[in-house]
């Protein structure tokens, strides 16, 4: 086969020899699974770049009517970014970050514009990009074991990269305020009451109930269905492309913070973050004492 076809045409998922994801096709469905489930399928840069490559794949696979993304075991379909990488090679230098986010970026705009309906299988913990992830895809069935969380204002960062964009538009401008401000994890029947997942089954059905909404959606009109997404992108779409190169600039002049600093401590150490601490080192002298049973 020229080359020229082959880009043209799709590839068969074993000649990627990807390391990170798993990649199959079987019949008019392509699954994506983020294999990490010893990190509880957090993604660091090969795994973004790997998931870019299958998304652009399944958008030329003309065989492919569908595309189902999931995460490896039942702990946690995706838990975002992995802070161990986060610490070790892209804070060190904050300008480094600028250049991760380009890869979750390309990602992400590679799932929005895949041209093909997809699928969140959630299949546990869903947090952070996770979550972001969850909400790039057209439908989402999760496993009533499931719970959603943004954890962003808690541990040192902003939830730019599609949260504080989209979770406004998908359950409501108080209930995102809720999510992104409180930081707290909602369940699985709680995320469906919402509008943040489409179904909630038993985990043991969780295959069944994602191919049968994979067959609905393979009966209709391949143009039809993509022009259709095309239509309904439209304010994901104008969101992200109104703030996300703010969010990349902000982020990464963020990356060197004391906030930053706090977070990743926190996670090294499994504690808490000492809130008031930051506090006071922002006000300077003049701050309040800290509330009393507050650590230290």
């Amino acid at each position: 086969m020229a080359l020229t076809e082959k880009m043209l045409t799709g590839t068969a998922p074993e000649e990627f020899n990807f390391q990170r994801i798993l990649y199959s096709k079987q019949g008019y469905v392509a699954t994506i699974t983020i294999n990490r489930p010893e990190v509880l399928n957090c993604f660091d840069m090969p795994t973004m770049r790997e998931l870019s490559q299958t998304f652009q794949d399944v958008m030329i696979d003309d065989n492919i009517a569908v595309a189902v993304i999931t995460g490896a075991g039942d702990r946690a379909f995706c838990t975002g970014a992995d802070l161990k990488e986060q610490e070790e090679y892209i804070l060190k230098k904050p300008n480094n970050y600028y250049k991760w986010m380009y890869a979750f970026i390309e990602m992400h705009d590679r799932l929005r514009n895949i041209g093909k309906p997809t699928i969140a299988r959630l299949n546990g913990m869903t947090v952070g990009g996770g979550n972001e992830l969850n909400m790039a895809c057209d439908l989402a069935i999760a496993a009533d074991h499931v719970t959603i969380r943004q954890v962003g204002a808690a541990r040192g960062s902003v939830a730019a990269g599609g949260a504080t964009q989209w979770l406004p538009l998908t359950i409501g401008d108080r209930r995102a305020r809720e999510m992104l401000m409180l930081c707290e994890s909602i369940d699985a029947y709680t995320a469906l009451d919402w509008g943040l997942v489409n179904q909630v089954v038993p985990a043991s059905m969780l295959d069944e109930s994602v191919e049968q909404m994979a067959e609905k959606l393979y009966k209709k009109l391949p143009e039809c269905m993509r022009y259709t997404k095309q239509q309904l992108n439209f304010w994901k779409d104008l969101s992200w492309s109104m703030t996300i190169g703010h969010a990349r600039e902000w982020l990464t002049l963020h990356a060197g913070s004391l906030e930053v600093a706090e977070g990743l401590r926190s996670f090294r150490q499994k504690g808490d973050i000492n809130y008031p601490g930051i506090r006071c080192k922002a006000a300077g002298p003049t701050a309040p004492p800290a509330p009393i049973g507050s650590p230290e």
